[in-house]
């Protein structure tokens, strides 16, 4: 029987000391109190957690609805050392959380108020122990080492949801993944691979799209250069398709994408977009409408999805890509620190 902690180190979010921290809120240790368990939740021992965009944009104070004194991270997976219930089966599993909080299973979207794990009032991941729900954990598939599935919640549920309930990606399907390189990006292409798409793939950097390759992918095109477009085309008609024969583009950067790419998209393509980093807005006009393309967007994903896409990747073992791996709370600073360098090179 594993001693019940009384107390749990933490990652929190905290007002600034001073300008010269370069973050409007800073990010410090803190021991807390582990609340008793009340019926239905379980405890937590975290193994890994993994870093989003979003911890970044929370300490510059440029995510919605951020409070001070939360504990930060919305991805974690850890083992379940005791529940209220002393005969609960989950008891020893290997668990990772449900990062959104208010959506359970409606396809169209939350059923209630939605938000991210992660600082907000709801524990975040950037801590030792963490109790929680029992409905908001989901098992860990034993194949899966536990630092690849703290990586995997939050851009799983959110490449599944553009992949199939967004995208309908099939097998056979020509489909466009932008910005390559990113985790959620990563993932959709580890998706469609496994569905059997051929997936052709944009980026600023050779070496994300060489990445890509091994991954499965077709191919790939620098968006930086001016001409990428009928780059992708030529490729297209490399590997057997047709000059038009784009099904599928799903797109983190918004903008004009559709423009650039209207002749190369057959009628009735889906264009879903999870992000908008290039661009606060998407170019939409006549020219898509009269070509029947479907304009998606598309936010996270509800529990039922992320439990549906988790089956998935036990079927397929997909393995999560996870580019740095740091030890412990006390590096986490290290953490924001290769947020901060992707950012820039993003941009």
């Amino acid at each position: 029987m594993v001693p019940y902690p009384s107390h749990t180190k933490a990652l929190v979010l905290a007002k600034a000391p001073s300008p010269s921290s370069g973050h409007v809120y800073d990010a410090v240790i803190e021991t807390r109190p582990v609340p008793a368990l009340k019926d239905g939740e379980v405890l937590v021992r975290m193994a890994a957690a993994g870093f989003n965009h979003k911890e970044l944009w929370q300490r510059d104070n440029q995510y919605p609805n951020t409070t001070v004194g939360s504990v930060l991270g919305s991805d974690g997976a850890g083992i379940v050392i005791a529940a209220a219930d002393p005969n609960d089966p989950l008891i020893r599993k290997r668990v990772f959380l449900v990062p959104t909080l208010g959506w359970e299973s409606d396809p169209i979207g939350p059923e209630r108020v939605f938000s991210i794990r992660g600082g907000i009032p709801a524990g975040g991941t950037f801590t030792e122990f963490v109790t929680i729900e029992r409905s908001q954990v989901i098992v860990v598939p034993d194949y899966l080492p536990l630092v690849y599935a703290a990586a995997w919640p939050v851009a799983g549920v959110t490449a599944w949801r553009a992949v199939t309930v967004k995208g309908e990606v099939k097998a056979g399907d020509n489909v466009l993944i932008t910005g390559i390189g990113g985790g959620v990006a990563l993932v959709a292409l580890q998706l469609c691979v496994a569905i059997g798409a051929r997936v052709f793939v944009t980026s600023s950097d050779p070496a994300k799209i060489d990445r890509a390759i091994e991954l499965g992918a077709v191919g790939g095109v620098m968006y930086t250069e001016e001409k990428w477009p009928s780059q992708l085309g030529k490729l297209l008609k490399t590997h057997g398709a047709h000059s038009a024969d784009l099904s599928v583009i799903i797109d983190s950067a918004g903008g004009d994408i559709s423009g650039k790419t209207m002749k190369l998209l057959r009628h009735g393509a889906r264009v879903v977009c999870y992000g908008l980093t290039a661009s606060g807005s998407i170019n939409f006009t006549i020219r898509e409408v009269l070509k029947n393309i479907e304009l998606k967007g598309s936010t996270m994903g509800s529990r039922q999805e992320l439990i549906d896409a988790t089956a998935f990747i036990e079927k397929h073992r997909i393995v999560p890509v996870v580019s740095h791996v740091l030890r412990g709370l006390e590096e986490a600073e290290q953490g924001f620190e290769i947020l901060r360098q992707i950012t820039i090179m993003e941009r």
